[in-house]
C-alpha cells in the first residue's frame, strides 16, 4: 500500500511522464483560500469552466476534487502553505483525460458547496469548494453516506424488495472505467469507457431477451465509479455472476497483440501481461491521495479476505465456458484464460470474471470493438456462456440435493 508520501510524488511523477497538454486543454493559472476559523473557501482560477467531482476522505482528513485533464500553471510552490481549515494542497495529472487536487485539511469538515463558474465581464471561469467545520462523528457520518451503493444508479434501478420476490439470478454487468476516467485510447483516439459502456448495453438486452436473469449495470453513463464501490454494488445486490467489461492497449514498442482474454482473481499474476494489466486498472483507485486502507471496513474486508474456494472455482469454470462461446464469433489471444490481481474480481462470494474484448492498439481489433454488430454478436455469445454456466450449477445443485 503506498504511503501518503508516496502517493503525492506519483502525482508529481505522472505530471512529468505523461504526454504534454494538447492545445484546447484547460488551464489553472491562480487559485486563493479565504477563511476563518470555522470556514474556508478555495478557489481556482480556469481558462474555461470544467465539471467537477468532489468527496470527503478520514484519516488523514482530505478533500479530493475530479477534473478533467488541466495545465496546471501555477505558481512555484503553490499549496505548499493552507490556510483555515486548509493545511496544504496538491495537485496533478492521474491519468491521461483526468486530474485531481487533494487538500489535506487540519481537521474534519463538511463539503457545503462545491461548484464551477463560466468565465464572465473579463473574469476567468472558477472552481469554487466552500467547507465547513464538523465534527468527526458527523465527518465520517457523510463519508459513509455517500459512499453507500443506493446512491447510484444501479442501485437505485433494482427495486429494494425485488431480490426477495424474484428468484431469478441476478448478472451484474460491470462496463469499466468512466467519468474522468476515460481508459485506454484507440489508435483513431477513441475512449475504452465508451466502448466497454456500449457493449455493456447490449450485453444487458442480450441477457434480458431471455427472460432468465435479473441484470443492473455498475454504471449506464458516463459516470466514474470506484473499484471498490463495484464490489460492494455486486454485493449489496447479492450478484450471482459479475462480468467486468474491458479492452487492453500495449505500447508500439512491445508489439502487438490482438483477441479477447477472460481473467479471474489471482494473488500471483498467471503471465507478466496479466500483472502488468492488472496493475493499470487497479491504479483508478490508489493515486493521488486516495489511499484504500482508508475505506470503511466492509470494503477493506474485501479487499484482504481470500476468496472463498467454491466461488474461486465457479469463477475458474465461467471463463473457460466463455471461452469457448467467444472463440465462435471473436479471435481469442494466444493464451485467452488468465488470472490476475484485479480489485473488481475480490467479492468473496460472488463468482466474478473481467473481459478483455481485445486491443485498442491493435487496428483489426479495433474495427470489431467499433462495430455494432460484432458488439452485439459477442454479447450474443457471452449470454449463451451465461445460460451454460447457470444450467450447469443447477443441475449440479439437483444433483446435491438427492
Amino acid at each position: 500500500m503506498l504511503t501518503p508520501a508516496a502517493l503525492a510524488a506519483e502525482t508529481s511523477i505522472a505530471v512529468q511522464t505523461l504526454p504534454a497538454p494538447v492545445e484546447s486543454m484547460p488551464e489553472a493559472t491562480d487559485f486563493r483560500l479565504g477563511s476563518d476559523a470555522k470556514q474556508t473557501r478555495f478557489v481556482l482560477d480556469l481558462t474555461r469552466k470544467v465539471d467537477i467531482v468532489a468527496f470527503a476522505l478520514a484519516d488523514p482528513y482530505r478533500v479530493v476534487i475530479d477534473l478533467p485533464q488541466v495545465a496546471f500553471k501555477l505558481a512555484p510552490h503553490a499549496g505548499e502553505q493552507g490556510r483555515g481549515l486548509v493545511k496544504a494542497f496538491r495537485y496533478g495529472l492521474i491519468m491521461q483525460g483526468g486530474s485531481r487536487i487533494v487538500l489535506d485539511l487540519a481537521g474534519p469538515a463538511r463539503i457545503e458547496k462545491a461548484f464551477t463558474l463560466a468565465a464572465v465581464d473579463g473574469q476567468p471561469a472558477r472552481l469554487v469548494l466552500d467547507l465547513a467545520a464538523t465534527d468527526r462523528q458527523t465527518f465520517l457520518h457523510d463519508i459513509e453516506l455517500a459512499a453507500r451503493p443506493s446512491h447510484h444508479a444501479a442501485i437505485r434501478d433494482e427495486p429494494a424488495a425485488q431480490a426477495d420476490t424474484d428468484p431469478r439470478p441476478l448478472v451484474v454487468i460491470d462496463p469499466g472505467h468512466g467519468g474522468i476516467d476515460s481508459g485506454t485510447k484507440g489508435l483513431d483516439g477513441q475512449d475504452e469507457k465508451d466502448i466497454v459502456l456500449a457493449f455493456g448495453l447490449k450485453l444487458r438486452e442480450a441477457l434480458e431477451r431471455g427472460g432468465k436473469y435479473r441484470v443492473s449495470l455498475t454504471r449506464k453513463d458516463d459516470t466514474f465509479i470506484p473499484l471498490t464501490e463495484r464490489v460492494r454494488i455486486a454485493r449489496q445486490l447479492q450478484a450471482a455472476l459479475f462480468i467486468s467489461i474491458h479492452a487492453d492497449s500495449v505500447p508500439h514498442s512491445e508489439g502487438q497483440a490482438e483477441g479477447a482474454s477472460v481473467y479471474t482473481l489471482s494473488d500471483h499474476a498467471s503471465d507478466a501481461e496479466a500483472g502488468r494489466l492488472a496493475e493499470t486498472e487497479n491504479k483508478s483507485d490508489i493515486i493521488a491521495g486516495v489511499d484504500l486502507s482508508t475505506e470503511p471496513d466492509d470494503v477493506a474486508n474485501i479487499l484482504i479476505d481470500l476468496v472463498q474456494r467454491e466461488t474461486k472455482t465457479f469463477s475458474v469454470q465461467f471463463a473457460q465456458t466463455l471461452v469457448g462461446d467467444i472463440k465462435r464469433v471473436a479471435p481469442l489471444h494466444l493464451h485467452p484464460v488468465k488470472s490476475a490481481g484485479f480489485i473488481v474480481l475480490k467479492a468473496p462470494d460472488v463468482p466474478s470474471v473481467l473481459v478483455e474484448l481485445g486491443y485498442m492498439s491493435t487496428r483489426r481489433d479495433l474495427k470489431n470493438l467499433t462495430s455494432a454488430d460484432w458488439q452485439r454478436e459477442t454479447a450474443g455469445a457471452v449470454a449463451r456462456a451465461v445460460n451454460e454456466f447457470f444450467a450447469k450449477r443447477l443441475v449440479g445443485a439437483s444433483v446435491g440435493a438427492r
